[in-house]
């Protein structure tokens, strides 16, 4: 069986980051009650306002798209990352210690994060012509540029205006494809995270 639910940005939960810089979004996290220590897997948007830390997340993967701004860089231990291009998915461990800083003034931003051993996750980025989206457990559809129109087997078609989402949820074991996403107009830009329990 497969469960659908249309988000407005009235249902999303704004919570404060664990480390208190700032405020995010969150559209939704499995399980529906877990906090910042105990998700499965988590989405949100966020605005980065200020340079600063990033909060460390430990055993998480995480998976960042740039909404709207000029960007950022984030430097670690490790080699540094920019997020310069909107609407292009940048994978890195919450495990890092990552500084952020800011390009050219304040960014929004689409954040995954997933628990290591627990689900893994992407981001699809749905424009038109764009990619597949891969078979998953659990679909968060966002609108991130202009409306799209959702399809779920079995259901009507579902339009989803900007700034809006859909969870969708597949019985385990359902199998193929449970969601497929078209942009109502040119320049519409949907993001999916695919999600699979492990």
């Amino acid at each position: 069986m497969t469960t659908h639910c249309v988000l407005s940005p009235n249902d999303y939960l704004r919570m404060p980051w664990k480390n208190g810089g700032g405020h995010t979004m969150q559209i939704a996290a499995h399980p529906a009650e877990a906090g910042l220590a105990s998700f499965v897997w988590r989405v949100s948007v966020a605005e980065v306002t200020q340079d600063g830390p990033f909060s460390p997340f430990t055993g998480v993967d995480r998976t960042l798209v740039l909404l709207t701004g000029a960007g950022m860089k984030l430097a670690g231990d490790g080699e540094p990352m920019e997020l310069r291009m909107p609407f292009e998915p940048l994978n890195f461990s919450g495990d890092e210690a990552l500084h952020c800083s800011l390009v050219g003034g304040p960014v929004r931003d689409f954040n995954l994060m997933v628990r290591r051993g627990a689900a893994v996750g992407n981001v699809v980025v749905r424009r038109e012509g764009g990619e597949p989206i891969p078979p998953a457990d659990t679909y968060v559809c966002y609108a991130a540029l202009g409306a799209s129109e959702c399809l779920v087997p079995g259901h009507p078609p579902i339009s989803l205006a900007e700034d809006h989402a859909l969870l969708v949820t597949l019985e385990s074991g359902a199998g193929a494809h449970g969601l497929s996403v078209n942009p109502l107009a040119a320049g519409s830009v949907a993001l999916i995270a695919a999600i699979r329990l492990q």
